[in-house]
């Protein structure tokens, strides 16, 4: 089983901050009140604190990311990379107010236009040339994580265009280090912003390339067989070594390099859609139309490069014994390897799942044998949204009473798209189901 590290979301929290009353206590000491006399000084003085706070959240947001293992059992990956998101756009926010404000404040002091400040600062110090194009790079990053932009681009393209944030963060360490005022004169403000970023390079190493490295030349996985299963749906079987010895539940996924072609670069993240047995792993893949209509067609033995496992979609944290399992769409892979996986009495399994035709349902067969083994139910739900054969919302409050009762007795896990998932909480949330009971995960990016 997966370790289970000591931690609480309180620790996390009060590092985090604790991190931010240290750094706004050294821009204090640093002379930040001081230089608020007249307005240049207060415009130059406020860019200087907007850098060190967007600086350190652009550091979190590494760490976030960086596939930590206690951060996935507290949090899961599908939280931490929502909190990622929207902190990213702060970081933002606060790099872009230190170039403005601090241009504007020069600017009153040189008696130069914004513009002609701007060019100065650019071409006559080098590091603020530097600063300027990963503060470019940042804007790039976070104009490809609106929602709009995310729709039009593929999974890869998004996935690579994020690497350059890496860059950007160097980048803008050589210009702190070199200008930033609260680097140039202390040494011990030094020391400890040289800490934050060797940490967050640590975790990166670590997590992100030293363990996949260390796991797949361990396990050695590779295609054993490609099943179809619902049209554009296929399960790939993998074997490799040592599988009984693999830390894995179910409900987690991991992140899936298929070694032939060009394929050592393309990583996506599948679920496991069967509990890990000790023999074989499976995945279930759905065709949308990018990378996952090739990998409908692997060769048995394509070698496998894996990173995780990841996710808290699991049964580490449960508390009541009844479960009910929610799954839209292709979201019914790691539901299905729940179901096979998670005790209950008999009659305390239910499963809702929902689909828009009766061949999308992926796994009838053998939810069904499951289910008449366990004492559980299914009900399928059948229908596009809206549609005359269904209602408006399946997962309103009503419906979801009428057909469990006993919905705030029960352990909830929820996956399928977007739309659907929040659908589920908000019901959930009117119905008063605690929070602690309802866990989920969103098949998105």
């Amino acid at each position: 089983m997966p370790r289970v590290w000591p931690l609480r979301p309180s620790d996390l929290a009060a590092i985090a901050g604790a991190n931010v009353l240290l750094i706004v206590g050294m821009w204090v000491r640093h002379g930040g009140l001081g230089h608020l006399a007249d307005l240049p000084s207060q415009l130059t003085s406020l860019g200087e604190l907007s850098a060190l706070l967007g600086t350190y959240a652009a550091l979190v947001q590494v760490v976030l990311m960086a596939r930590t293992p206690w951060l996935d059992q507290l949090f899961g990956m599908d939280r931490l990379a929502n909190w990622h998101r929207w902190l990213g756009f702060g970081t933002l926010w606060l790099l872009v107010g230190h170039g403005i404000l601090t241009t504007i404040g020069y600017a009153m002091v040189d008696g130069l236009s914004i513009p002609g400040e701007a060019w100065s600062l650019v071409t006559t110090y080098p590091f603020v040339l530097m600063a300027t194009v990963g503060l470019g790079l940042f804007m790039l990053v976070g104009v490809t994580s609106l929602r709009l932009a995310r729709r039009s681009i593929s999974y890869e393209t998004w996935y690579f265009v994020h690497l350059y944030a890496y860059l950007a963060i160097i980048l803008s360490f050589a210009h702190a280090l070199v200008v930033g005022a609260d680097f140039m004169d202390d040494p011990i403000a030094r020391l400890y912003w040289i800490a934050l970023y060797g940490l967050a390079a640590a975790s990166v190493i670590a997590f992100r390339l030293g363990a996949p490295i260390r796991l797949s030349l361990r396990h050695r996985l590779r295609v054993a067989n490609v099943a179809h299963e619902a049209p554009g749906v296929v399960s790939v079987y993998l074997t490799g070594l040592h599988l009984d010895r693999l830390a894995v539940r179910s409900g987690q996924f991991f992140i899936w390099r298929f070694l032939a072609g060009d394929g050592w670069w393309r990583a996506h993240p599948f679920s496991l859609s069967a509990a890990p047995n000790g023999t074989y792993l499976r995945i279930t893949i759905k065709d949308v139309g990018d990378y996952t209509s090739a990998l409908q067609h692997l060769r048995r033995g394509t070698p496998v490069f894996i990173e995780g496992p990841y996710g808290a979609f699991t049964g580490a944290r449960r508390t009541k014994s009844k479960v009910l399992l929610v799954a839209g769409g292709i979201g019914i892979t790691p539901v299905r390897a729940l179901l096979e996986d998670l005790p209950a009495p008999r009659g305390g399994l239910t499963l809702l799942y929902r689909a828009r035709t009766a061949k999308d349902f992926v796994f009838r067969d053998e939810i069904d044998a499951l289910l008449q083994q366990r004492g559980g139910v299914a009900h399928y739900l059948v229908g596009k949204r809206g549609a005359s054969d269904a209602p408006a919302d399946p997962f309103d409050p009503r419906s979801i009473l009428r057909l469990i009762p006993d919905v705030r007795d029960r352990e909830i896990y929820v996956c399928g798209p977007g739309g659907l998932t929040e659908s589920v909480r908000r019901s959930l949330r009117t119905l008063q189901v605690p929070a602690a009971q309802i866990h989920w995960e969103r098949f998105a990016y």
